[in-house]
């Protein structure tokens, strides 16, 4: 009876084999003796270590083709937007950026009032002391990046570094005070930069045409002349795809 009882004793107890007994496998070393760790597409994939199955990007998040793609990167280009003082040029790139823009403003005082006209903008109390920066995707593999310039000649020294790797300029000009933009025109003829010249048509002021604006301004016909309105995301939007064409049409490589 007792070596009965024994017996199944031992039948329902499970067995100590090597195998349960093992300790639980050391990781894969690399050559330096740190322990290898999950590439990137095994987390992708939810194969790697401490993620699950489609943790990767979700489309649905609202990201682009071009954004899931690791094997292509959007073409990042450079605009700058020149121009007189109280152009519009500030109000450009704020319309026109996708994120919160940069800007340098500073109030006003009483100090620049022998420099600074405000004859055409007498509700003015700010300015930019060294640059505006926005961004804007034009396409899926196309992303701007627009700089904007200090418009008074005492801030002129930064257009050299804030040129720097752009493709193109646009010079925004007020009919109102032609004179004021010629020196960005003189600049970028200098430069050998290409550009187009934007009028920026303010409310109350006489819109001119394409031509009388070129005429005035001498500009040679291979240089667009546009009408924008500096506030309408749109027309901002225009006046960037004209620089970009007009850039690739001047600089094919």
């Amino acid at each position: 009876m007792d070596s009965a009882v024994s017996e199944a004793a031992a039948v329902a107890e499970p067995s100590v084999t090597a195998e349960t007994t093992a300790a639980p496998a050391a990781p894969a070393r690399t050559a330096a003796g740190i322990p290898a760790q999950p590439t990137a597409a095994g987390l992708i994939s939810g194969s790697g270590t401490g993620t699950s199955p489609g943790s990767g990007p979700d489309p649905e998040d609202g990201a682009r083709d071009w954004q899931l793609d690791h094997s292509r990167a959007p073409v990042a280009t450079k605009v700058v937007v020149a121009g007189g003082f109280g152009v519009g040029k500030t109000t450009f790139v704020r319309a026109i950026s996708e994120i919160t823009p940069l800007q340098t403003e500073a109030l006003m005082t009483q100090a620049s009032e022998e420099t600074d006209d405000l004859t055409a903008t007498p509700d003015k109390l700010t300015t930019t002391v060294a640059m505006d920066f926005g961004r804007i995707t034009l396409d899926d593999d196309l992303v701007l990046y627009v700089f904007g310039t200090p418009g008074q000649q005492r801030f002129w020294f930064m257009w050299d570094d804030l040129i720097r790797g752009a493709i193109g300029a646009i010079v925004l000009a007020d009919t109102r005070r032609l004179t004021d933009c010629f020196p960005a025109l003189d600049y970028f003829e200098s430069c050998g930069l290409p550009y187009l010249v934007a009028v920026n048509h303010f409310e109350g002021t006489e819109r001119y045409a394409v031509s009388d604006v070129r005429e005035a301004l001498t500009v040679p016909e291979r240089v667009p002349v546009v009408i924008m309105d500096a506030r309408k995301r749109y027309s901002v939007v225009e006046t960037l795809l004209a620089m970009v064409e007009h850039s690739l049409q001047a600089t094919p490589e």
